[in-house]
């Protein structure tokens, strides 16, 4: 095996199947690779390099901390995944189950984000919530620290406790993740695919981002359009992309008869062939319109891949 520095990051990802992102973050955070850097400036890495992160990818979807591993020789990596032969094939294929350690983990870092919220720390907030990523994995960063810290952060605002000024500074920071947190694979060509927005007035975007970020994790491929769009504009951008399924954010409580008119319009000028699935804090508001022009009500995260699953398998019919 060479280990002569001679592949840049772009290849290195592709090659290990880790991220760029994350390769950067082991690096930087636990040292799992050392890369050399060009005249230039750029990094650069060995083979040896990009089989030690196959290695760590592998053990990190067994569920193993990349913190405790980070600085495995490459034989004890393989030593640990020879090991664990049987649950690695069966991780590949369904998610790591959410065991009491990794529960535990999630829980200490909605504290440490929320103290650093409360202290309007951005820099430590945005650390937390790095580490937090590859610690735990999206889907579990996601379900399990960002939904609870989110609704906690809500409700110390209407409490007083926190100004609206902490909410748009976690807000924005997670924003700034999401190109570490979006599903950077390929989709199938088959792939299914969704709108995903809030209706208008509705300003607030986080849940139907994360809801997008949910459906690509699940091989749907989404057009994520922001937030305040009329009816109209998401019916257009249906066709264009001919998706199968529409999913709208409500996180405030605003006008009820504008969020109302805008739900009958939008199914209307959908039909009934695609699927209309509507979440968010406020969403109960408005139950008798969801059940007049038939919604898909989502509960939480997972009864929301639940639908996603049911409606997958409708589509390949």
């Amino acid at each position: 095996m060479d280990d002569s520095a001679q592949y840049l990051i772009s290849t290195v990802s592709k090659r290990s199947g880790v991220k760029s992102d994350l390769v950067r973050a082991w690096e930087r955070r636990y040292q799992a690779v050392k890369p050399t850097r060009t005249e230039g400036g750029h990094r650069v890495y060995t083979d040896l390099d990009i089989a030690r992160l196959k290695l760590l990818n592998q053990a990190t979807n067994n569920g193993h901390s990349i913190s405790q591993i980070a600085n495995l020789s490459l034989d004890k990596l393989k030593a640990l995944l020879k090991k664990e032969s049987d649950s690695t094939a069966q991780s590949l294929e369904k998610p790591v189950p959410l065991n009491g350690s990794r529960l535990h983990i999630a829980e200490d870092y909605v504290q440490k984000c929320y103290a650093a919220v409360l202290a309007f720390d951005a820099h430590a907030l945005e650390s937390h919530f790095e580490n937090a990523i590859v610690e735990l994995g999206t889907e579990i960063f996601i379900e399990k620290l960002l939904n609870p810290l989110l609704t906690l952060i809500g409700d110390r605002w209407r409490t007083g406790e926190l100004r609206p000024v902490h909410e748009h500074m976690a807000s924005a920071i997670v924003r700034s993740l999401t190109y570490i947190l979006r599903n950077n694979n390929p989709c199938s060509p088959d792939a299914p695919k969704m709108i995903v927005t809030t209706p208008i007035n509705q300003l607030h975007e986080l849940g139907a981002l994360l809801a997008g970020i949910i459906a690509e994790l699940k091989g749907w491929k989404v057009t994520y359009l922001g937030a305040n769009l009329p009816a109209e504009e998401i019916a257009a951008a249906v066709r264009f992309t001919n998706a199968t399924a529409v999913t709208i954010s409500i996180s405030y409580r605003t006008d009820d008869l504008l969020i109302a008119k805008e739900l009958r319009r939008l199914r209307k000028l959908i039909g009934n062939e695609v699927a209309l699935i509507v979440g968010g804090r406020a969403a109960g508001h408005y139950e008798a319109v969801l059940d007049q022009v038939g919604v898909l009500k989502i509960k939480n995260y997972d009864h929301f891949k639940e639908i996603l699953e049911v409606l997958d398998d409708q589509n390949s019919k």
